[in-house]
């Protein structure tokens, strides 16, 4: 993988951890970390350690270095032993990788949701769709994104089969990081727009009309990752973790 610019973790607010409690308190720090990688809090080239995230969760390095090496692992940390440890670069192959399993994933999803889903479920699929329009009014980018994947989530949900959102979230964390990259005003509304055509597919029952939204709507991906590598090239690589 190409070496990434180093910069200062010095900035990096970071929660102290309940040492007594459940999920684990490496499972909590990878949690942590993992979302200020993916909300690119934390930007690719950012140089962490495991002594200064120990001192700030008020933890031993023991559990931070588990949660390293489960970052690592996922293609988030790029470890240099015994020398750094740095936020990866955006591996253009592997958001395309992603991009493929998700769209494999969602595309039978939402189609047994179009199949399936009854009064109660669209009624909460509807209930998703007015609160982004409340979050694009606020302008509020995070919230946006939680109920984006709320929706997707709730499709699964309904459907059936919930622990079919289990394995998207797995392979999508490549994505996220570049729709954090081109979640403004316009590709919020954009995003909007389709999942309203997802729900009325669903809502009609039509199975093809809810594969070709799905589909059309997670590719949009591939017209943003070009779009982002030309103003910030120096975040991608084109090595797979």
């Amino acid at each position: 993988m190409a070496n990434a610019p180093e910069k200062n973790d010095n900035h990096l607010p970071l929660p102290v951890i309940r040492q007594a409690t459940t999920p684990s308190v490496a499972d909590q720090i990878f949690d942590a970390l993992s979302q200020r990688i993916l909300s690119l809090k934390l930007p690719p080239g950012t140089k962490i350690s495991e002594a200064e995230v120990a001192k700030q969760m008020g933890v031993s390095r023991q559990p931070v270095r588990e949660a390293f090496k489960r970052l690592a692992k996922l293609g988030f940390l790029f470890i240099r032993p015994q020398s750094s440890t740095t936020v990866s670069l955006i591996s253009e192959s592997a958001v395309l990788r992603a991009r493929f399993i998700r769209t494999a994933l969602e595309v039978k999803t939402s189609r047994t949701a179009a199949e399936t889903l009854g009064p109660e479920g669209l009624a909460e699929l509807a209930a998703l769709i007015e609160e982004q329009k409340d979050a694009i009014s606020a302008k509020d980018r995070d919230r946006f994104h939680a109920l984006d994947d709320a929706f997707h989530r709730e499709i699964c949900e309904q459907s059936g089969v919930g622990y079919v959102w289990n394995l998207i979230h797995e392979n999508k964390a490549h994505m996220d990081r570049v729709r954090m990259l081109t979640l403004d005003s316009a590709s919020q509304k954009l995003a909007l727009d389709d999942h309203i055509k997802i729900f009325n597919a669903i809502r009609s029952n039509d199975t093809d009309a809810v594969e070709r939204e799905m589909t059309e709507h997670l590719a949009r991906i591939l017209i943003q990752i070009e779009a982002i590598k030309a103003d910030k090239h120096n975040w991608f690589t084109e090595n797979t973790p």
